[in-house]
């Protein structure tokens, strides 16, 4: 049994630890998270948790290296612009799908024109808008047809547009496909539980080749353990064998037992407030004004949070993306420094000397919302928690029923600024100040051929912003794993834990 001094104590005797059914012995790696993809469908969830279940069982049409950012051959062995609106694609001979199906064209254009439906009501519409419509081109060959010219497009093809198996979906429904989910990918999963988790095992019949090879470990369970206490038991006691999201005190514990590996990786991931600018939520909504969102910027000690409480190599983010993805900049952008004095100066100017309610809801890290609204009490805002689970958070901020929103967005893991700015500034659901001129400016960074030209129109959507304070980014996030010794594990910037390529030590 793993021993980590009074802290294991103090769980065991809380009765939360369980057996030891994962590691090495059973070639079954566990892994366990706080949340649940509300449908295992890759085009019905927008969770972190989905992601990483789409990398380890769904294949893409191109492969971007996460050492090199080069895209690479995948579903798709070629591919070639016909013109800016007009993309060809050769599909790869001989690969199947886990129920023995082949892959072929008809499944990559069911696939996206599907996903372009209303009909399908997909969670994840920024993935796909930029495309128009696919049609067969031959047996193993299809055309993309753009909206607009899309530069990012074969960024976006190498990670959150998985392909659907046309017949099978088509059969079971969507309802069908998320509890009996089927892909290309390196494992397939055999057991959907809601609220407990998904089983999968190693897809031996998967196709030679592939730039991620072949999974080395047979067995892979994703479980659902909210509180955290009890992941961290299990995994010191054997029942999973890795988990994230660690607290940076508990990491830094766990670095003393020798059956743990620890490891602290800054993510594409930000954390941010969202402000209801328009005032759905409440008609006399102070945050119409300008001046008390900028008051709210300066209420908050971000730099504190992130040197006491989220620490592990997270930065400060002043402009509304990470700041290495392509076109994301702060030169030039508005900040707003720490100054509670500035804040309540403004709160007056506004209207509000003695400050006012307000709502701010959260679907995680609940400590880091805690801190928010301390800060804001101590202006005079006093901000009362709603604590949701992801998708209640995400559609009560999408039908303007919540004032603030604390949120995070890894991006899908897409290295190009309009997997994030785009999302939540382009007008789409997820847009709360629908500012034209952003809009616009967005629209145009995103369709230019021209890099030089789509950097300068991001950068007048991300001055304008901030300048508006319509957003507040906080800080990117660090992620601190912990697993299993036995296990070989290599973190990436992309928060997508390739379980795929893990194995156990020999």
């Amino acid at each position: 049994m793993r021993k980590t001094g009074a802290l294991l104590v103090g769980l065991l005797l809380a009765g939360i630890a369980g057996p030891a059914l994962a590691g090495k012995a059973t070639d079954t790696l566990v892994y366990a998270s706080d949340s649940e993809p509300e449908n295992l469908s890759p085009y019905h969830n927008n969770l972190r948790e989905g992601v990483i279940l789409a990398r380890n069982v769904w294949d893409t049409l191109l492969y971007r290296d996460p050492k090199t950012g080069q895209h690479q051959p995948m579903l798709a062995t070629a591919w070639t612009w016909v013109d800016p609106v007009t993309l060809d694609l050769t599909l790869r001979d001989g690969v199947t799908f886990h129920n023995g199906d082949p892959l072929t064209a008809e499944d990559v254009a069911f696939t996206f024109n599907y996903v372009l439906t209303p009909e399908a009501k997909i969670v994840t519409k920024g993935n796909v808008d930029w495309m128009k419509s696919t049609e067969v081109t031959g047996p193993h060959s299809v055309r993309i047809h753009l909206k607009a010219p899309f530069p990012a497009a074969l960024e976006y093809l190498s990670g959150p547009t998985p392909i659907l198996p046309a017949a099978y979906f088509r059969r079971v429904g969507l309802d069908g496909f998320s509890k009996a989910p089927i892909g290309t990918g390196p494992y397939r999963i055999v057991s959907v539980e809601s609220g407990k988790g998904v089983k999968m095992v190693r897809n031996d019949k998967y196709w030679p080749g592939s730039p991620i090879g072949k999974a080395t470990i047979g067995k892979l369970e994703f479980r659902i353990i909210p509180d955290g206490d009890s992941r961290m038991a299990e995994l010191m006691t054997g029942g999973v064998d890795w988990i994230w999201r660690v607290p940076a005190d508990q990491a830094e514990q766990l670095k003393s037992d020798p059956t743990l590996t620890v490891v602290s990786a800054e993510t594409m991931r930000v954390g941010y407030l969202q402000f209801d600018v328009q005032g759905r939520a409440t008609e006399a909504s102070p945050l119409k004004d300008v001046r008390v969102r900028q008051a709210i910027a300066h209420a908050i000690d971000r730099k504190a949070m992130v040197d006491n409480l989220v620490r592990g190599g997270a930065r400060m983010m002043n402009a509304m993306c990470f700041i290495e993805q392509f076109g994301c900049t702060e030169e030039g952008v508005p900040t707003y420094a720490y100054d509670p004095a500035k804040a309540r100066a403004l709160l007056k100017e506004a209207g509000y000397p003695n400050g006012f309610d307000i709502d701010l809801a959260a679907y995680r890290e609940r400590d880091y919302a805690e801190a928010v609204i301390g800060y804001l009490r101590a202006v005079g805002i006093r901000a009362k928690l709603n604590y949701l689970r992801y998708a209640a958070f995400r559609d009560a901020l999408r039908a303007g029923k919540t004032s603030i929103g604390y949120q995070t967005w890894g991006s899908f893991s897409i290295n190009d600024v309009s997997a994030f700015t785009g999302i939540y500034f382009r007008g789409g659901e997820e847009d709360l100040a629908r500012d034209p001129t952003v809009i616009a400016d967005l629209q145009a960074g995103d369709t230019s051929a021209d890099p030089a030209i789509r950097k300068a129109k991001y950068k007048q959507a991300l001055t304008r912003i901030a300048a508006q304070a319509y957003a507040l980014p906080m800080f990117s996030y660090p992620s601190n794993y912990a697993f299993s010794a036995d296990l070989n594990f290599t973190a990436q910037t992309d928060e997508v834990p390739r379980f795929f390529a893990a194995s156990w030590k020999k």
